[in-house]
């Protein structure tokens, strides 16, 4: 699905199927069918001799791949179309103010690497006809320091909306590397149609088990520990790091959780629902919960939320049994255009 990525492009590997055609070979002497030679004698250069070589020969054909670059922009659309995702509309009204620069005149003054040739031309052209000292003949024009003219620019704010996504992941014992490797795949797409939407997108990431905390994105999808699962401590850091540092007024904020469904007890599943209710549910545009299949998980956790908040349109939930799933639940995600 994904293939190498650079600064700016993502390539992705493109099967494609060979148009059959005649190839020429070099120019041989003689008609067709004529010169000497046996049956069964092989045809043009470079063939090796009966013999020659190592191993057999096989007879499969050879898979032939094409690369494409795509910017970011372009697969995010490209994943809205094929999945009919609908256009996130930005909530808030303060939005980080960020400066564009654009040429829009020309000026007299300004350093020589924005000199504008064309203008400068003309102007001593100008000034040349006008003194008498242009000769047609010898059209040689020479400007002074006063015909050069530069570009010159203009700073004006532009508004663009902030987001923040907020990755939570389940790494206790029953959360294997095919389960992390869904979460990493699900998360690639969601922050590419995330910033097809949002210039000013920040992410970040907590890994729980029984105690939760902050880390960076290599160690997000490169941790594992055998501990207890305890959700709520997850969900009280979130919350946390949201009334601190993110503002719903300024911010949009997404918070995405991926778990196998298993928690520590009844107890802390019901504070974990207090939790969504009272500290995250106010202040996010989008809670999604994404239950990943696991031979050791209860899958019970999606139960409980799916009875609280049914209907809630700020709640997304959805079940990944496996990677063919991924389609699937990136459409439970973003398909309610929060």
């Amino acid at each position: 699905m994904i293939g190498k990525q650079g600064k700016d492009l993502i390539t992705i590997p493109l099967p494609t199927i060979e148009i059959p055609r005649f190839r020429f070979g070099p120019k041989q002497q003689g008609g067709v069918g004529q010169g000497d030679g046996e049956v069964g004698q092989s045809l043009g250069p470079g063939q090796e001799q009966p013999g020659e070589g190592e191993g057999r020969a096989g007879q499969g054909e050879g898979h032939h791949l094409m690369e494409v670059d795509v910017t970011f922009d372009e697969l995010a659309e490209i994943l809205g179309e094929e999945l009919q995702l609908p256009k996130i509309e930005p909530k808030g009204t303060d939005r980080i103010i960020t400066e564009k620069t654009r040429y829009t005149g020309i000026n007299t003054i300004g350093p020589e690497s924005l000199r504008h040739f064309k203008r400068t031309y003309k102007q001593a052209l100008r000034r040349q006809i006008a003194s008498g000292t242009y000769d047609p003949e010898r059209p040689v024009i020479v400007p002074y320091r006063e015909d050069r003219r530069y570009r010159s620019w203009k700073v004006t704010p532009q508004p663009e909306a902030a987001a923040l996504i907020i990755y939570i992941m389940d790494v206790s014992g029953s959360m294997g590397d095919e389960q992390k490797e869904i979460v990493r795949i699900e998360s690639f797409w969601l922050d590419t149609w995330l910033r097809h939407h949002y210039k000013g997108l920040t992410a970040r990431y907590i890994i729980h088990d029984a105690v939760a905390r902050e880390v960076d994105r290599e160690t997000f999808f490169h941790t594992r520990e055998s501990g207890g699962t305890m959700i709520s401590s997850a969900y009280k850091l979130a919350a946390e790091m949201i009334e601190r540092d993110h503002p719903s007024t300024t911010w949009n904020t997404y918070l995405f959780h991926f778990s196998d469904g298993d928690n520590w007890s009844a107890d802390d599943t019901r504070f974990c629902i207090e939790l969504v209710k009272e500290r995250i549910l106010p202040h996010v545009n989008l809670f999604a919960y994404g239950q990943v299949e696991s031979p050791y998980g209860s899958g019970q956790f999606i139960r409980d939320l799916r009875e609280t908040f049914e209907g809630d349109d700020r709640v997304a939930l959805s079940e990944i049994a496996d990677k063919e799933a991924i389609y699937g639940s990136i459409k439970d995600f973003l398909g309610k255009g929060k």
